[in-house]
This record gives structure tokens, C-alpha cells and sequence, in this order.
């Protein structure tokens, strides 16, 4: 037997167990992981390597957009968040499905897809592909176009979301202008016991083998960007759309395609007459220019020759038209990362998948079971009731809420998109009673009170709270168009007009194509009595494809008339007789603080203020003594206690999810700060009533 030779550095197999076990075990990665770069954020199970990665790339994407819009910055007008998963399985458990509901519907054949939402945009990747993202960067695309560059035609986003979708991108270059849709496939065309490979229907190859579409007739079709998802954009339409763009970008014409649109969709002018008025040629000069470009490009056609032999050469097939070095690498971007919660990223895999229509009934499952499983905290309650120390506060009882607060959260949204109103109150003061910090609940009671008060055909409740909740997350998020909308029609409502103007052309500029917003401007103007620049909004949409907007359109356009012409109110858009604050779930934590500034501040000049502490009670109101008006004597029990709680003046007691004080209030859950000691238990600060 051949002899082994020893190992020098482990001559005894005692000394070798030492040294290994004073090796220290690398330390194991966190299962799953926040990831932040300058505009994204990333929520992934792969690894901070995979994360940082996938964060990288869509910084290199964005900035490669922006250098093809000729802009120096772009808005994200709502926030967005990538969800990335490592394997198969997770994926497609939360993935789109096609032709159908679960058990006759086949997952999404991609590695990648976009859910865009009225408050937050989210991309879904399975890392077990490679270049993931790329299956997302036509969507994408089409996203930052929404967000930075005016109304415009089909043509022009589908040509340059296509033009955009063929990038590949890695820490050093950047590579665009293939055919997006050369993408070879199997079919299985069985001779004896071969197959034979046939190349998908390229772009290149529709555009080589078909008459084209005449220019004025591509510029004029109508187009319904959701038919995409249906598989036809291998067609002349898309075809012939990349290959202008294609055209127009590397002949650096887009500011004359600018020019060519406002003539167009602002001034009217005929599709020929507007073409030859911002290129300074006809439309057939145009077509020509564009198909001598096309069959100009050799790296094209070398791709499809290579795309339609048997054994093809993936160098050949990756040619490309244009190669510039990436814009960012690795070290020029800052990117953290942070562990996330178990119960935060179930919370946010079951928010994907209520908003994708087939996925949604798993989705609010799980988020119910997530809303009402008591969390570290309450386990934590729970024990130190039972083990109360001696000095501790008696009168100091948690929310009634639990479970995971970001769970209550997305809870309110859904109740918010499905109309269920008093539901998605009360998921929003479980989810600030659980976190108050989250900023996102701010905009939610905002948009609540809104829908509110569009259901009851009423103004909205609260304004001023409203309008301060808005600015706080406009701080928070600065680019946020919708709080910017909101904020104009809170300040439209409550009568200062000047300001409503400057908070929705603030929305319009970070989301110019949102068609609702126009029409929000349009009521401002009205309330302005700017009769002319609102009847051209409005005759603007009254074209909409968006069958809801062109019917406001046109029911506001009837009614201005007669307001104009007869002087019969609009009943839109004017001022607020009366401004009541309605306290939101935050203010109670706002005017705390705010008592106990001016309590310190009193102490501090030996002034009378109420030195008394303001404790916290939550329970069960039993009963209302308004015997001796305007005082008022509640009776709070919670757990087996009971406390009277005197309030000097009902009328002006600070209330919280209720308009005005009842005395006939009777089983009621409350929550109540107040100052011990005085006539009863305590004196009453401030009641949320639920």
C-alpha cells in the first residue's frame, strides 16, 4: 500500500482538532435581506451578493433610459421595490398565470414581471435565471416613459421599449440595439428520431419579408398596450415601430420627435403636415431614410443568419449594434443592506400576490394570518403581565392590536382598492397603534378620506390633517405625484386655489400622462373661474381612451357651460364652509408631545402648567354621565379594572375616529390618554373612539 505523506502542519491528530477547531465558522448570511441602492430597493432571499447585483443593474438601466431621453435626471414617480427570489418554486408560486384561473392556467414563460400600482410599483425575479432583469426591460421601460416623458403614440413607447428591451449590461459595457425578439425556440417537427431548432419570428425578419406599413398609417393606428402580454408583439406594428426608433435615436432625432408630437396631439396639425413641419421632410422621404437605415444594418442580418442554422454560434447571434461603457459600476454606486424579518418578507411576498388577480385569495390568507399572530412584542407583553414588577405603571395597557404591522397595513390598501371603507380604517389605526412611524399609513388615511368622501358625495373629513399628513410624505418622498394630487384637491376643496395650482402642476411634471390629474387641473382652474385653459384640458379628455376620464370630461365641460353662461354653481371645486380637524391615528402621539414640550417648558419658568404625567388606558367605554353639562364622567373597564375619567368639556375634547361626542356611547372600544387624580380618576386628554 503506498505510504501518504504527513501533513507538515498537523502532525498529531489532537494538535490538527485543536487548530480546527479554532477556525471561527463563517457567519451564516441572513435568510433574506433589504437592499438599498440610490433608487431602488431590493428584497431577496439569494444572497447580498445576488442583491447587490440585481440593485446594480437596475441603476444601470435607469441611467442608460435617461442617457437615450437625453435628460439628466428621471422621476420615479411611486416608489418601486424588487422582490428577487433564488430558486423556481417561489417564483412561480406568486408569477402571473396564462389562459385562466389556478388548475387550468400555465405560469408566466418568463423570469420576470412588473405589477404596477396606484401607490407602489413592484418587480418580481427569479434569480435561478441569468440576466433576470432583462425579461423586465420593456416593462421598465415603459414605467420610467410614464413617469418622464410627455403624451405620446404607440408607435413611439413601443418602439423605444423594444429598442430598450434587447440591453445587456455587466460591470464594465453596456450593449443595445439587437433584435429584442431573436430568440431561438425547439420546435419539434419529429423526422425519424431528430428535431429540427426553428428560430422565433424575429423583427428582422418581418421587416425583410413584408411591404411596410406607410409611415402616416403607423403614426395614426391605435394601439392597446396590454395586448403585448398576449404574445403579438411579433408583428409589422412592433417591427416597424423598433426599427424607427432605432432610426430616430442613432440619427439623434428625438427632439424633433418632441416637436412633431405637440404639433400633433397640442395643435391638431395633420399627422403628414406635422411629420414634414418637424423632420423637414415628407413622410415617404422619412420611410425611405429609415428602411435605407435598416438595411444598413449588417450586425442585424449577420444575427438572423446565425439565429436560422441548426447549430447556430451564440457569438454570432449576440451581435450587436452598439457597445459604450457602463455608465455605473459596482464602485460607483452605494449600496446597504440590512436583514429583514421573517414576518415583513411574508408579509410582502402575500402583498404580490393580491395584486396579481389569480394569486389574491393566497395572498389576503396569508396576511390575516400574519395580522393577527401575536409577534415577539405581545409574547413579550403577555409574560411581563404575569411577572409585573412592583414599580411598574398599572395604568399603561397596550393596543388591542397585533400581529405584524406591516400585514394590517397592506390589509387597509386592499380594503382601499376594493371600496370596503370602515375595514381599511381599521386596519390602518392597528397598523399606527403597532408602528406610528410608518410614513405609508399617512398616505393611505389620506387617500381613505378622499375615497370617503367620494362615496358619500361629501366633503372630505379632516382637511387640515389631511393636508399636513401629505406634506409629511411628501418630505418623506419627495417624488411621490399622487400625495402631490391629493394635496391639490385638499387644498382645491378647502379654497386656496393658488396653492391647489402649484401642487398638481407639481403631480402633472412628475407624472405627466396621468390623465386624472389633468382633469384635476382642469376643476382647479374652474374653481379659478380660468374658463379657457380648463375647457382645453377638458377637450383634450374628452378623447380619452379611458372611457371614465372622457365621461367626467364631458359631463364637466356641460356644466362649467351653465355655470359660465347662466351662473349655476358647479358644485365642484369650492371652498369648504367649515374645516374641522379629524384626528387621524398620529395626532394623539403629535399632541402628547406636543403637551409634554409645554408641560417641561411651564416647569422650567415655574409657570401653572399641569405637571400631572399623561397616562395611557385602552378598554371598553361602558358608560357616558353627561348629567352635569358640558362635563362629562366616562367609565373605561379593561381586564377586571375600572376607571372614571372626568372630561371639564366634551365639546371640546380631542376625539379620534369620530366627529363629534355622543353621550348615548355605550360599548364602545376607546382608547384614552388622561392625567390621574382630580374629581374622578383622572382627567381626560384625548379619546379615540373605534
Amino acid at each position: 500500500m503506498p505510504r501518504t505523506r504527513p501533513n507538515s502542519l498537523c502532525l498529531f491528530s489532537t494538535l490538527c482538532g485543536i487548530v480546527l477547531l479554532s477556525i471561527p465558522a463563517p457567519a451564516a448570511e441572513p435568510p433574506w435581506l433589504e437592499i438599498h441602492s440610490t433608487h431602488f430597493t431590493v428584497i431577496t432571499d439569494a444572497g447580498e451578493k445576488k442583491g447587490r447585483e440585481v440593485a446594480l443593474r437596475f441603476e444601470q438601466m435607469r441611467s442608460v433610459f435617461a442617457t437615450l431621453l437625453g435628460k439628466e435626471r428621471l422621476n420615479q414617480s411611486v416608489p418601486l421595490t424588487i422582490l428577487a427570489f433564488k430558486n423556481d418554486k417561489t417564483f412561480y408560486q406568486v408569477a402571473p398565470l396564462r389562459g385562466g384561473q389556478p388548475g387550468n392556467a400555465q405560469p408566466i414563460d418568463v423570469p420576470g414581471f412588473l405589477l404596477p400600482g396606484d401607490d407602489e410599483d413592484f418587480i418580481v425575479l427569479n434569480l435561478f435565471e441569468d440576466e433576470s432583469w432583462r425579461a423586465v426591460a420593456h416593462d421598465f421601460a415603459a414605467m420610467l416613459l410614464n413617469y418622464n416623458y410627455p403624451p405620446a403614440q404607440g408607435w413611439f413607447d413601443e418602439g423605444l421599449a423594444e429598442y430598450f428591451s434587447a440591453i445587456r449590461v455587466d460591470n464594465k459595457q453596456v450593449e443595445l440595439g439587437a433584435d429584442p425578439e431573436l430568440r431561438p425556440s425547439l420546435n419539434e417537427d419529429l423526422v425519424g428520431n431528430q428535431q429540427e431548432t426553428h428560430p422565433a419570428k424575429s423583427l428582422t425578419e418581418l421587416l425583410g419579408a413584408q411591404v411596410w406599413l406607410p409611415l402616416p398609417d403607423l403614426f395614426s393606428m391605435k394601439h392597446d398596450p396590454s395586448t403585448r402580454n398576449l404574445g403579438t408583439h411579433h408583428t409589422l406594428y412592433y417591427a416597424e415601430s423598433w426599427i424607427v426608433m432605432h432610426y430616430l435615436l442613432h440619427e439623434k432625432k428625438l427632439p424633433e420627435t418632441g416637436a412633431y408630437f405637440d404639433l400633433v396631439l397640442n395643435q391638431h396639425v395633420p399627422v403628414e403636415d406635422a411629420i414634414q413641419k418637424a423632420y423637414g421632410m415628407s413622410s415617404a422621404q422619412l420611410e425611405k431614410a429609415v428602411k435605407d437605415y435598416f438595411h444598413a444594418q449588417t450586425g442585424l442580418f449577420t444575427a438572423l443568419d446565425a439565429a436560422r442554422q441548426t447549430n447556430p454560434n451564440p457569438a454570432a447571434n449576440s451581435a450587436q449594434i452598439d457597445r459604450s461603457p457602463a455608465p455605473v459600476g459596482p464602485d460607483d454606486s452605494i449600496i446597504t443592506s440590512k436583514p429583514l424579518p421573517e414576518a415583513d418578507e411574508r408579509a410582502l411576498y402575500a402583498e404580490v400576490a393580491t395584486r396579481v388577480p389569480e394569486r389574491r385569495d393566497f395572498g389576503l390568507q396569508e396576511l390575516h394570518a400574519l395580522a393577527s399572530m401575536p409577534t415577539a412584542a405581545d409574547k413579550k407583553f403577555e409574560s411581563r403581565k404575569t411577572e409585573r414588577r412592583p414599580d411598574e405603571d398599572p395604568d399603561v395597557l397596550p393596543t388591542n392590536a397585533s400581529g405584524s404591522p406591516l400585514a394590517h397595513r397592506i390589509l387597509a390598501w386592499d380594503h382601499i382598492q376594493h371600496g370596503e371603507l370602515d375595514d381599511a380604517f381599521t386596519e390602518l389605526a392597528d397598523a399606527a397603534a403597532l408602528n406610528p412611524r410608518d410614513m405609508w399609513l399617512r398616505y393611505y388615511l389620506s387617500v381613505l378620506k378622499y375615497r370617503d368622501a367620494q362615496a358619500r358625495h361629501a366633503d372630505i373629513r379632516g382637511l387640515p390633517n389631511m393636508m399636513l399628513d401629505l406634506r409629511s410624505v411628501l418630505e418623506w418622498y419627495p417624488e411621490m405625484a399622487a400625495a402631490y394630487d391629493l394635496l391639490a384637491v385638499a387644498r382645491n376643496e378647502g379654497g386656496s386655489t393658488p396653492a391647489a395650482l402649484q401642487a398638481e402642476r407639481a403631480a402633472i411634471n412628475l407624472s405627466p400622462r396621468n390623465e386624472l390629474y389633468t382633469f384635476h387641473l382642469a376643476q382647479i382652474y374652474l374653481a379659478s373661474k380660468k374658463w379657457e385653459p380648463a375647457q382645453v384640458l377638458l377637450e383634450r379628455l374628452k378623447a380619452s381612451g379611458d372611457p371614465q376620464i372622457a365621461a367626467l370630461a364631458k359631463e364637466l365641460l356641460e356644466r362649467s357651460a351653465n355655470e359660465r353662461r347662466y351662473g349655476i354653481p358647479l358644485g365642484a371645486g369650492t371652498a369648504q364652509s367649515k374645516l374641522t380637524p379629524q384626528k387621524s391615528p398620529f395626532d394623539v402621539l403629535e399632541e402628547d408631545a406636543a403637551r409634554r414640550a409645554d408641560a417641561e417648558k411651564a416647569t422650567q419658568a415655574d409657570g401653572p402648567g399641569d405637571k400631572r404625567p399623561t397616562k395611557f388606558f385602552q378598554g371598553r367605554l361602558v358608560d357616558v354621565d353627561c348629567s352635569q353639562a358640558p362635563a362629562a364622567i366616562l367609565t373605561v373597564t379593561a381586564e377586571g379594572r375600572s376607571l372614571k375619567l372626568r372630561a371639564a368639556d366634551y365639546k371640546s375634547l380631542v376625539l379620534i375616529g369620530a366627529d363629534d361626542f355622543s353621550c348615548d356611547w355605550k360599548d364602545r372600544r376607546v382608547t384614552v390618554n388622561y392625567k390621574p387624580g382630580g374629581s374622578a380618576n383622572g382627567d381626560v386628554v384625548s379619546l379615540e373612539v373605534r
